[in-house]
């Protein structure tokens, strides 16, 4: 009798219980793990994709839309903005009267090789924190920049007016041409000559 048969003999007695199949079991609960993982990275993945379609077609359709405070002739106001995408915006606010009042606008930038490139959200959102310049009814010229509200009609001096504005840190020098435009810089007084409207 050779080996391989002394062992047959030996070990035919032993029976395995149904339940004692481990290594066949493991490989089903890998299975199935690795079957609702990928399940679970496919529902997932079409979540993602619904989410950034949605997004994707509110910014065609009406662009992105928030709620921000600005400075409004000297008051704090929250103002509902839509960024439209392409460099324009629009604003809905109520005034201290109550009243709805809207206002729209935009730019681009031009490139080095003469393109258009629309302003962005950042670059909306700094020029409405710029002062702004108001002729009244009664002839008064006002220069309001957060809550500072100035009269500056009786500061003209052969058209022109320049106002250093400070607000805490920050400082702004304005530029007004009395009909003609003003500019506005953190670092000097902008030259009249180089804003002059018609």
């Amino acid at each position: 009798m050779t080996n391989k048969e002394k062992y047959k003999k030996a070990f035919s007695a032993v029976r395995l219980s149904d339940g004692f199949s481990l290594e066949a079991e493991k490989m089903k609960k890998i299975k199935k793990r690795k079957m609702m993982g990928t399940m679970a990275a496919s529902v997932f993945g079409c979540m993602i994709f619904m989410a950034s379609a949605t997004v994707a077609y509110a910014m065609d359709v009406g662009g992105i839309q928030r709620t921000v405070q600005l400075w409004i002739h000297g008051d704090r106001t929250d103002a509902t903005i839509r960024f439209d995408g392409d460099g324009t915006y629009s604003m809905e606010y109520t005034d201290a009267d109550g009243n709805v009042k809207s206002m729209a606008g935009g730019g681009i930038e031009v490139a080095p090789d003469g393109s258009a490139i629309p302003l962005s959200e950042e670059e909306i959102m700094e020029h409405l924190m710029m002062p702004e310049v108001e002729y009244e009814d009664d002839g008064s010229v006002w220069v309001y920049w957060y809550d500072q509200k100035i009269d500056i009609t009786d500061k003209f001096e052969d058209g022109i007016c320049y106002v250093k504005l400070v607000n805490g840190k920050e400082t702004m020098y304005v530029t007004v041409k009395y009909r003609g435009g003003y500019g506005a810089s953190p670092h000097k007084y902008a030259d009249p000559d180089a804003f002059m409207c018609e």
